[in-house]
């Protein structure tokens, strides 16, 4: 196991993800907010409803706000696999 320095509180879940094909960045966010007490991101939650429930406008709009190349040849679907794997 590598270790990341200050930068990464969770050492073993940052290579897990990493391993697991997770990017460098969605790998520290999440190894460090399991290491923080304050946080539970293993708590399935957020207040929005899940992506099938949104317009394809509205896919469309928070796909362009992630930058996601090719949006305007997606469909819905597409969007939504997308979004999901940003």
């Amino acid at each position: 196991m590598a270790d990341h320095g200050n930068s990464i509180k969770n050492d073993d879940t940052y290579e897990a993800l990493r391993e697991d094909g997770a990017s460098k960045s969605k790998a520290a966010a999440i190894a460090n907010a399991q290491a923080n007490d304050d946080q539970s991101p293993s708590k399935k939650g957020g207040k929005a409803p899940p992506y099938e429930e949104w317009t394809k406008d509205e896919l469309m709009s928070r796909a362009q706000e992630l930058d996601v190349e090719g949006r305007s040849d997606m469909t819905k679907d597409e969007l939504i696999d997308a979004l999901r794997n940003q």
